[in-house]
């Protein structure tokens, strides 16, 4: 009877405690293990970090709690400018960016606070070493910026050291057109790469080339300089066929057939390179000289002859051109050294009409194709899917 008695007042203890009012009306409840926890902080990159490249996002990751106060400072102390947003790949994570860039070889501190559920304060602080590179790279970029150009000129970028990670430059190699293209990025060997669409670009486009760079390894030790932007625009659609064969040449504004023309294409001895060219260089008076490309001026099959409104369509020597001297040849016979002869009327017709990246196409030539040999725009002649294989992203 003592037991029962014990267990009937233990009981009725329990009934009391847990009907206790906590003076506001409702139960009182122990606090959550939750709401006790400090907060922390994640800091990337990590503290002693070095060969940081410096355009490595700063990272900031709080769990239980509230981010707060973000600071960089330089060597000296000084803070350095930039803005925290959320990361877009990861919504957990913050990221400091600064306004202009962080220098290559410098030691950095990212120190940063948040506040906890538990009403405390926390901090971290990182202090990294960016990279020093052993050589630093800014590519020629052609076309120039605010240029027009004709609907067949490639986005040209030249590196002065061969790229190894050409991937990694690629990636940072963005083009944004007003009329979308299938564009992809082809190299050419280690120290240039070209952009182009499958076909020829849409007329009256605006293109613009982001090309960033800095803080990007190209490999064995070399790192982008600097970003650079290109803008130009593409203009009206000047294609042009000149046929061998027929010894006709056919020239075209966007659709519109707008001149016909009879030339001389180059000889036998000397042909013309069939395929798409381009026009890259426009010379009211020039020299051709036979030296350039190896056979001497004053030697058997030499020369040095001035000729007027000169058209470059490729690197190997092949201009459209006056040439009075073959007007009889003009229309039935091809007897120039591979550039395309006309009268010095036409020519001049011709010259005004033309821009580079215009495009000049040579048919029915018994010369062969425009190739790597013949100068840096072939770009035309390369099959698609080759084309498309030339990239370090494909």
């Amino acid at each position: 009877m003592r037991r029962t008695a014990a267990v009937a007042i233990a009981g009725a203890l329990l009934l009391l405690a847990g009907c206790q009012d906590d003076g506001d009306g409702g139960d009182s409840a122990a606090p959550s293990t939750a709401e006790s926890r400090p907060a922390s902080v994640a800091l990337t990159p990590s503290d002693g970090a070095v060969d940081v490249p410096p355009a490595t996002p700063l990272e900031i990751s709080v769990t239980d709690g509230e981010l707060g106060e973000v600071t960089v400072t330089d060597p000296a102390g000084a803070p350095v400018p930039g803005s925290v947003a959320d990361s877009p790949e990861d919504a957990a994570v913050d990221v400091w960016t600064p306004e202009g860039d962080l220098a290559y070889g410098t030691t950095y501190t990212l120190t940063a606070g948040a506040s906890g559920a538990d009403g405390e304060a926390v901090e971290a602080v990182s202090t990294f070493t960016t990279v020093t590179p052993a050589g630093l790279s800014t590519p020629d970029i052609g076309p120039l910026d605010g240029q027009t150009v004709g609907v067949g000129m490639p986005i040209r970028v030249y590196f002065d050291e061969p790229v190894s990670d050409r991937a990694a430059v690629e990636s940072h190699l963005l083009v944004r057109s007003s009329a979308p293209t299938d564009g992809v990025w082809s190299w050419f060997g280690d120290a240039e790469v070209h952009f182009r669409p499958s076909t020829f670009w849409p007329a009256n486009t605006d293109v613009t080339l982001h090309a960033d760079l800095y803080g990007v390894s190209f490999g064995d030790g070399i790192w982008g300089e600097r970003d650079r932007t290109i803008s130009f625009r593409v203009g009206d659609r000047h294609v042009s066929i000149a046929d061998a064969g027929t010894h006709v040449m056919e020239v075209y504004d966007g659709d519109r057939l707008v001149q016909s023309y009879p030339i001389s294409a180059g000889s036998p001895e000397n042909p013309s390179r069939n395929g798409v060219h381009v026009v890259t260089e426009l010379n009211r008076n020039r020299i051709m000289d036979s030296s350039t490309f190896g056979v001497p001026a004053d030697g058997p099959g030499g020369y040095r002859t001035p000729v007027e409104y000169a058209v470059r369509i490729s690197n190997n020597g092949e201009f459209v051109h006056a040439a009075p001297w073959s007007v009889a040849q003009q229309g039935n016979t091809n007897v120039s050294h591979g550039c395309i002869n006309m009268s010095t009327e036409r020519a001049a017709w011709f010259f005004d009409f033309s821009r580079p990246g215009d495009v000049v196409e040579i048919r029915n030539s018994v010369g062969p194709t425009l190739g790597p040999t013949d100068g840096d725009i072939h770009d035309w002649t390369i099959p698609w899917d080759q084309w498309v294989g030339g990239s370090a992203l494909r």
